[in-house]
């Protein structure tokens, strides 16, 4: 493991110690209780800023102000005009990016070169959605009654939008839920995640400079216990769009009974990257590695259950060991940074259980195994890429979604057998394909029970491409048309001409 120099924090005017209200109905208020939470840089643990600390009443008054906009202004705001507010958008966005990125890196931790690199992501689910404002229609449907009955399908936005996202990624995930609500009409109340909410109120700004109405996005920080469920029960909220973990995503569905409310779940997984002999091992081993150790394997998606074929298995693995041990670990904001800390202590302590639990079911850690404290790294919340060798199936960190730079490396022979114990698991999230066998490659996309089937690739997204997942990984997509259908209901019209 090599690790960086340690910096001093970067100073940013959004992070300087300073207090940030939330944002409702246009105005930056006050909690109601008056409380606030710090939040702190997982690298240094320096203070970045306090927040107000919404709670059940904050969420009534952001559900009001919402609920006011979509029957009020926001209503007669036409599709060519929401296309416009979000290009506007997009280009204040690409104006502060670095601004954005930077905010990212010291709020959760992720390095710097990373949070860099996804500009041309977000900036495109911007324009992407902007794009589709102006395309979504109904249909016209011939139907078989006798007469002359005509009918056709309006599509209509859902209405008040609660949206509560995860920390690994604030920047993509807050324009993630607020871009789509945006396209179709809705209005959003936007919950970011505790641990790293500076970026999604920063956008807030933004969004008020590109002139949306008051009372169309909000954005109430505070904890999931309090913030969180009370958006999910709130009897005015039409929908509700989460990412996050499957634990969560039941209590969600549970809340969401009141009323019967829309409910689009992006979760957890365990997700199968699969290694045939045939692969270009040149190309495989980094791709492989940084499917999990990238951000610092804090991804839903992660190939975290590495499945290689016994006849190379020694050597891939032990390859995939050693890139992961030459990987800088350090401080997010140095640019030579490629693993950064973990978002949080609480997140430590869940990485290192399981780095515990993989050597007592008898895992051997060729790389990594334990907390980094050299130096610098002793303030800071980090874990070293790790491989664990010697894993069965039947172990724990074979099945369970750890959410750190944890790969669990599983040998396999047969094919068919092979599916079978890909498809072992209760999540259905994202896979890995690696061959120069374009009928296997065929064989296993149409075989492995997943959203999405990256072949000789990992992590490819792209705004017009549907992302989401099978099983306990969740139900809806994000991304591409299936992701703006989430935000709008369907109506038939039925007009007797005769």
């Amino acid at each position: 493991m090599a690790v960086t120099q340690a910096i001093p924090m970067a100073r940013h005017p959004y992070a300087d110690g300073s207090y940030k209200k939330m944002l409702i109905d246009g105005k930056w208020i006050d909690a109601a209780s008056g409380k606030k939470f710090e939040t702190r840089n997982p690298a240094t643990g320096e203070l970045l800023a306090t927040v107000a600390e919404g709670d059940a009443e904050d969420i009534n008054r952001a559900v009001a102000a919402a609920r006011r906009a979509f029957e009020g202004p926001w209503s007669k705001v036409k599709p060519y005009e929401r296309q416009g507010l979000l290009l506007k958008l997009a280009d204040l966005v690409e104006r502060h990016f670095d601004e954005l990125s930077t905010l990212d890196t010291l709020d959760m931790g992720a390095p710097i070169s990373r949070t860099r690199a996804t500009k041309q992501r977000v900036l495109g689910m911007l324009r992407y959605y902007a794009g589709q404002a102006t395309a979504l229609h109904g249909e016209t449907i011939e139907n078989s009654l006798p007469g002359d009955i005509f009918s056709y399908t309006l599509k209509e936005p859902v209405g008040v939008v609660g949206a509560i996202i995860p920390w690994n990624g604030p920047l993509g995930a807050s324009v993630w839920k607020i871009g789509p609500a945006i396209a179709t009409g809705c209005t959003v109340i936007l919950k970011p995640a505790e641990e790293a909410p500076l970026t999604s109120l920063r956008l807030a700004e933004l969004v008020m400079e590109a002139g949306l109405p008051p009372g169309v996005v909000n954005v109430v920080p505070g904890y999931g216990e309090t913030a969180g469920a009370a958006l999910a029960s709130h009897p005015d909220v039409d929908k509700v769009a989460f990412t996050g973990s499957h634990v969560t995503g039941q209590s969600i569905i549970r809340a969401s009974a009141g009323n019967l409310k829309r409910v689009s779940l992006e979760l957890g997984g365990k997700s199968p990257d699969i290694v045939f002999a045939d692969a270009d091992i040149e190309q495989a081993v980094p791709g492989a590695a940084m499917a999990v150790f990238a951000n610092s394997g804090q991804i839903c998606s992660a190939g975290t259950r590495l499945f290689v074929e016994q006849k190379i298995y020694d050597e891939f693995v032990g390859r995939v060991a050693e890139y992961g041990k030459k990987l800088k670990v350090g401080n997010g904001i140095d640019p030579n940074t490629q693993i950064g800390p973990l978002v949080s202590e609480q997140q430590l302590d869940r990485v290192t259980s399981y780095l515990d639990v993989g050597r007592k079911e008898g895992a051997q850690a060729l790389a990594g195994g334990a907390r980094a404290t050299e130096g610098a790294l002793s303030k800071g919340y980090f874990v070293p890429p790790t491989v664990f060798a010697n894993v069965r199936d039947d172990m724990r960190i074979a099945q369970e979604e750890i959410f750190g730079p944890v790969i669990s490396a599983i040998p396999f022979k047969d094919t068919d057998e092979l599916i079978r114990r890909a498809n072992a698991t209760t999540f259905g999230l994202g896979s890995g394909v690696w061959t120069r066998d374009v009928s296997k490659a065929h064989h296993l996309a149409k075989s492995i029970r997943a959203g999405s089937v990256w072949v000789n690739c990992y992590q490819a997204m792209d705004p017009a491409v549907p992302f989401g997942g099978y099983k306990m990984s969740g139900y809806g997509r994000e991304s591409g048309k299936q992701h703006l259908e989430e935000y709008l209901n369907v109506k038939a019209v039925w007009i007797k001409t005769g």
